[in-house]
């Protein structure tokens, strides 16, 4: 058996980062009512980020239905319970893209008025206007290393065993 992990922590950490040196202070986390595990370690360490930060910012975290129906609605929550965020980071680029669309209709700005980041490094967050910051996954890492976990020799095995991918920040215009 091989084991294929993502870092998801530490590309949280990278978008968390980012967006505070940008000069953000008010963060809203858009995530989704989900147990799987690789979700929650995102809402977490956005949380553990955030207080690290502290007393420096102020965020909230939201949770509505995957896909862009819930991105929009999640910022019709945060928007309707009275907080202003300057950054929303989004638990993947589908609900990224329903945010954006929602912030637009609220007649908000991206990223004049609010930056907007993803996370899965999907092809589409390149091509909406305003393209997509997102965290990219090494897709055709993880799929060379299912590959050779088919198809080494039993000694190479033991090598591939384990990989730990990294994701990439890939900086747009919606930040």
């Amino acid at each position: 058996i091989i084991s294929i992990k993502v870092n998801y922590r530490t590309a949280v950490q990278q978008i968390a980062e980012y967006l505070f040196k940008l000069g953000h202070r008010r963060f809203a986390f858009v995530g989704h009512h989900t147990t799987l595990g690789p979700l929650n370690d995102r809402r977490q360490t956005f949380e553990e980020v955030m207080e690290n930060f502290a007393p420096q910012v102020e965020y909230r975290t939201v949770a509505d239905l995957d896909g862009l129906a819930g991105g929009r609605s999640a910022v019709r929550q945060i928007y309707q319970s009275g907080f202003r965020p300057t950054a929303i980071v989004c638990v993947n680029d589908f609900m990224a893209l329903g945010v954006l669309r929602q912030l637009k209709d609220l007649g908000l700005r991206v990223p004049d008025d609010v930056s907007v980041t993803g996370f899965d490094g999907l092809d589409l967050s390149d091509v909406v206007s305003p393209a997509l910051t997102t965290a990219r996954l090494a897709r055709d890492l993880i799929g060379l290393r299912i590959f050779e976990s088919f198809t080494a020799e039993p000694a190479r095995l033991e090598e591939i065993r384990e990989t730990l991918i990294q994701p990439e920040l890939i900086v747009r215009e919606s930040s």
